[in-house]
C-alpha cells in the first residue's frame, strides 16, 4: 500500500507540474521592497526569477499512517510581483479539501499578504477538520499506557480471537479553527512585532454520549474484527476517552469541547535567506495567548510558547543545510483544557499544528501521543540538494533529508483519580502498567523531496521511534511502529 501511494503521488507531480504549474506572462505592479539576495544570487546562478501569478494545482493523492490515504485536491497561488523579491512572494492562496481513508475530511483556506497594509504583513486562516476516530492516548507520554500488543494482534486478518484494538484509542472531533495575524517591523526588517485574534470551536466524542460512534467504527469490518459496542459483552473495552471521563481526569465541563476565542501577542526574530526553503539564518518567535472568559472562552486559560530555528549552510547554493528547531509550549498556572494541548502554537502565514507526534510535529511517532501542561520538542535535520535544473520554465530540485526528532512532557497535566469510588481499582489497574513520569521520546528518519519555485515542496517521509528497540517493558514500543508520510512543505 505504500508502495503504490508513493508511485500515485509521484505520477502526480509529474502530470500537474507542465500542465498546471504556469507562469502568468503578465506582471503585477512593482512592491517598494528591493531586491533579495537570494533574487540577486539566482540571477548569478541563471535560476529562473518567477515574476507575477504561479498557480501549483495539485491532485491530493497522499498516505499518512495517522490518517490514511487522502485523496482530495489544494491549490497554491503564488504572486512574485515584478519578481524582485523572489522566491519571497508579495502574496499567495492555499486552497485544500481532502478526505483521508481512516474518516477524516480536512478543508483549509489560508491566505498572505504583504503590502495591502502599508509596512504590515497580514496572514488569515480557516481551517475544519472532521475526525470519525482522532488519536488519544492519554496525557503525560509514557505515563499513559498504550497496549502495543491487542493493538497489533487486532490487526492481524489471520486472528480471529482478537477484534479490532484501535477505538480504544479514538474519539469523535470536530474542529473549527480560525485566525487572523499581522506583523510589523521594529528594527531593519530582522525583529518583528507580532498580533493576532484566533478563534476555535471543538466538538469532542458522539453526541456528549460516548467517545466514538461504533457504527461508524464498525462500518463494512468482519464480525470477528468489530469493536464490541454493548457494555454487557465480555469482550467490552471502553474507550480510553470513556475511561478518563468516568476516572474524573476529563471533567464534565471541558469533555465534550468548547469554544476558545483569544489574543496572541509575540516577538519575532528573522534573518532567514528565504521562506519557502530556507539555507542560512535564524528564525525565532516567543508569543503568549490569553483567552480570558469575558472573550468567550468556555474554559479560560493562558499559555505561552518559545521556538528557536537555525538554518546553516554547510555547502552553500542550497546544496547541504543543517537545520533545527527547538520549541516549548507552556501554561501559565496548572490548568487549561485538555483539547488545546496537541497544538504547537504558530503566528503568520501557517495556521496551528496539532498532534505532538505525526508529520508537522514529531515524525514516526503516533499523533497526539504526548499531551501535557508544559511541553519541549526538538527537530534535527540535514538537507541535500543533490540535483536541480528548470523544466517547462520552472526551477526544479530534488533533495533528501535525515532527522532526529524529540519531544517530552515537561509539566504534568494532572492524572488524579477524581472519579467515584467503585471505578479506583480499575484506575489503579491503568496507572500500575505507565511510567511513573515522562521521559523523552526520539525519532529517526529520512524523506524525499520535490521542490518548484522553492516555495512548492512535496515530501516523502518515514520516521521510527527508538522505543521500538528498547528493553525496557516501560517504553518499548509505547510510541508506535513508525510512519510514512506524503505531504506538502519542510517541517520548518
Amino acid at each position: 500500500m505504500k508502495l503504490n501511494s508513493f508511485l500515485i503521488a509521484i505520477f502526480a507531480l509529474l502530470v500537474a507540474v507542465p500542465a498546471f504549474a504556469q507562469e502568468a506572462e503578465t506582471q503585477n505592479v512593482a512592491t517598494d521592497a528591493a531586491p533579495t539576495e537570494v533574487a540577486k544570487d539566482a540571477a548569478k546562478s541563471k535560476e529562473i526569477i518567477k515574476k507575477g501569478y504561479n498557480f501549483g494545482p495539485l491532485p491530493a493523492v497522499a498516505y499518512d499512517a495517522d490518517k490514511g490515504f487522502q485523496l482530495g485536491a489544494l491549490l497554491n497561488i503564488y504572486d512574485f510581483g515584478d519578481g524582485s523579491t523572489y522566491p519571497n512572494t508579495r502574496q499567495q492562496w492555499y486552497l485544500e479539501a481532502s478526505f483521508f481513508t481512516k474518516g477524516s475530511q480536512l478543508f483549509v483556506v489560508s491566505y498572505d499578504n504583504r503590502f495591502l497594509i502599508p509596512g504590515v504583513r497580514w496572514s488569515t486562516a480557516l481551517t475544519i477538520t472532521n475526525e470519525k476516530a482522532m488519536d488519544f492516548y492519554g496525557f503525560n507520554g509514557y505515563m499513559s499506557y498504550y497496549d502495543a500488543d491487542r493493538v497489533a494482534a487486532g490487526k492481524d486478518k489471520s486472528n480471529h480471537d482478537a477484534y479490532i484494538y484501535t477505538p480504544k484509542y479514538r474519539v469523535n472531533r470536530l474542529s473549527l479553527l480560525f485566525k487572523s495575524d499581522f506583523v510589523g517591523n521594529i528594527w531593519d526588517n530582522k525583529l518583528f512585532w507580532e498580533a493576532g485574534y484566533h478563534f476555535s470551536y471543538f466538538k469532542q466524542g458522539y453526541k456528549n454520549q460516548q467517545a466514538l460512534n461504533y457504527d461508524k467504527i464498525n462500518k463494512n469490518k468482519d464480525d470477528y474484527k468489530m469493536y464490541p459496542s454493548d457494555p454487557s459483552d465480555p469482550n467490552y473495552d471502553m474507550p480510553l476517552f470513556d475511561q478518563y471521563r468516568r476516572w474524573g481526569i476529563i471533567s464534565d465541563d471541558e469533555a465534550w469541547g468548547g469554544v476558545n476565542s483569544a489574543v496572541r501577542f509575540g516577538l519575532m526574530f528573522d534573518t532567514r535567506d528565504k521562506e519557502g526553503a530556507p539555507s542560512r539564518g535564524i528564525w525565532a518567535e516567543a508569543h503568549v495567548t490569553l483567552a480570558p472568559k469575558w472573550l468567550g472562552t468556555t474554559n479560560p486559560h493562558y499559555r505561552y510558547s518559545a521556538t528557536f530555528r537555525h538554518y546553516v549552510p554547510i555547502v552553500k547554493n542550497d546544496i547541504l543545510t543543517f537545520a533545527y528547531r527547538l520549541n516549548y509550549e507552556g501554561t501559565f498556572g496548572n490548568k487549561a483544557p485538555y483539547y488545546v494541548l496537541p497544538y504547537i502554537t504558530t503566528m503568520g502565514q501557517t495556521y496551528d499544528r496539532d498532534g505532538m507526534g505525526g508529520y508537522r510535529t514529531i515524525r514516526g511517532m503516533m499523533r497526539n501521543r504526548v499531551q501535557g501542561l508544559d511541553m519541549f520538542s526538538y527537530n534535527v535535520e540535514f538537507r541535500w540538494r543533490f540535483v536541480s535544473f528548470t523544466l517547462w520554465k520552472q526551477n526544479i530540485a530534488f533533495g533528501l533529508t535525515l532527522f532526529s526528532d524529540g519531544t517530552m512532557v515537561t509539566k504534568e497535566y494532572d492524572m488524579s483519580f477524581r472519579g467515584e469510588e467503585q471505578y479506583r481499582a480499575e484506575y489503579d489497574e491503568y496507572m500500575a502498567k505507565g511510567a511513573g513520569s515522562d521521559r523523552p521520546h526520539i525519532t529517526v528518519g529520512a524523506g524525499l523531496r520535490f521542490i518548484m519555485n522553492q516555495n512548492f515542496i512535496v515530501a516523502f517521509e518515514y520516521g521510527l521511534p527508538i522505543s521500538k528497540f528498547s528493553s525496557n517493558p516501560v517504553i518499548k514500543n509505547q510510541d508506535g511502529p513508525g510512519a510514512f508520510y506524503i505531504n506538502t512543505g519542510f517541517l520548518f
